[in-house]
């Protein structure tokens, strides 16, 4: 019923100019960004994924409630605090895959994805946890980790009927397991993996997520994908070609040059294509927003304006600076740094991580620049729709 897992060889290999792009381009990325300042880019990126994964959901958390939730400052509405406690478990998950505390199995994996909606979902609020059917006003319970028990109607798409999906998830695995694919061949199938796990539907609700994030892991396990970018963003920001292909790639086949399996070759082919793209596109974007001149230069804009509205002290870009170079600045560095004495110096300090544009494991530990979100809305325009200067 699913079949091809894959597009035919000779397609395939139509992809192969595309898989190797992104290796170069996401390599590339890599080696610009100080490993320590990747941590903090890794906390950015982590927010921006949780935003657009939630806004590919209908559920639009701003950027700024992220924020808050992180700090354990939630708000005092229910839907609002629901919507807050969702993007922590989002985070959560992302975070754990970005440090290797993920499950050692493959992440294209029935066993991969199981844990992936265990672990998102038993930090939902229970109110999150229930799907009603439309047609019968019936509500069903939404397990962590658990096949979905109900069949289900995807818009026009109908998933397998829920006993039949532990078979065709066993397909899954058996189709996209590292061996017998080679790295090219996964590289050039991740599109292929999101979509016929969309198609099984085997969760009751959380497909998406776990899609999504399945993809992430996936990526990092094939030595592309790092806390640096997301797939998410450009999959959000063209979020109705997103799910017309996704729709596209469910059809039946062809005609007779269309594969030989009963869904369409061409529109598999064409969703791999598209991933692979916005893949692209998304490394390319955070190269450019995070190339050391640009940075530096819209952070001392920023900076000088906060300084001359004395909401910080003077001598704050530099130190700032050498954070972003060095990867973090000692505390010791500091008077040399703002040419002030020790007790004014430590005012600078103060001020910076009081904006939370400074963060320490500890009062002595060496300083990292962080990325708050009013300094994000400055030092990353277009990161999110509403940033200075940005597009919807």
């Amino acid at each position: 019923m699913m079949e091809p897992m894959l597009p035919e060889e000779v397609a395939l290999q139509s992809l192969e100019d595309s898989a190797l792009q992104l290796v170069e381009a996401a390599s590339g990325l890599a080696k610009r960004i100080h490993p320590i300042l990747q941590n903090s880019v890794g906390d950015l990126v982590r927010s921006m994924n949780c935003y657009y994964s939630n806004l590919i959901e209908g559920h639009n958390t701003h950027p700024r409630d992220i924020e808050r939730a992180l700090a354990d400052d939630f708000s005092s509405e229910p839907k609002k605090r629901d919507l807050q406690l969702e993007a922590v478990a989002h985070i959560h998950v992302q975070k754990m895959i970005d440090e290797g505390r993920d499950p050692a199995v493959w992440p294209a994996t029935a066993a991969y994805a199981r844990w992936l909606h265990k672990e998102f979902c038993e930090r939902l609020p229970d109110d999150m946890l229930w799907v009603e059917n439309e047609s019968t006003g019936e509500r069903h319970q939404v397990v962590p980790g658990q096949l979905r028990r109900v069949d289900v109607e995807v818009g026009r798409h109908v998933p397998p009927p829920n006993e039949d999906v532990p078979r065709f998830l066993v397909r899954f695995d058996r189709a996209y397991g590292s061996p017998p694919l080679s790295r090219l061949r996964q590289i050039q199938s991740v599109g292929a993996v999101h979509h016929r796990f969309l198609w099984i539907h085997p969760f009751l609700d959380g497909n998406g997520r776990v899609a999504r994030l399945m993809s992430h892991a996936l990526l990092k396990r094939l030595g592309i994908g790092t806390s640096l970018w997301s797939v998410a963003r450009g999959l959000a920001r063209e979020e109705a070609e997103y799910k017309s292909r996704l729709v596209a790639a469910d059809h039946p086949r062809h005609g007779d040059r269309d594969g030989r399996g009963n869904l369409t070759q061409s529109g598999l082919l064409s969703f791999c294509r598209f991933f692979l793209e916005r893949s692209i596109d998304q490394v390319a974007f955070m190269e450019g927003l995070l190339d050391p001149s640009e940075l530096l230069r819209r952070m001392e804009i920023h900076i000088e304006e906060e300084v001359r509205a004395k909401r910080l002290e003077r001598g704050s870009y530099m130190v700032l600076r050498e954070a972003a170079l060095a990867g973090q600045v000692e505390r010791a560095q500091i008077p040399m740094l703002t040419n002030y004495e020790e007790r004014a110096a430590r005012k600078v300090t103060s001020a910076l991580t009081k904006r939370g544009m400074l963060v320490a494991a500890n009062h002595r530990a060496p300083l990292r620049l962080a990325f708050p979100t009013d300094a994000v809305e400055r030092w990353f325009p277009l990161l999110y729709p509403n940033s200075p200067g940005g597009a919807p």
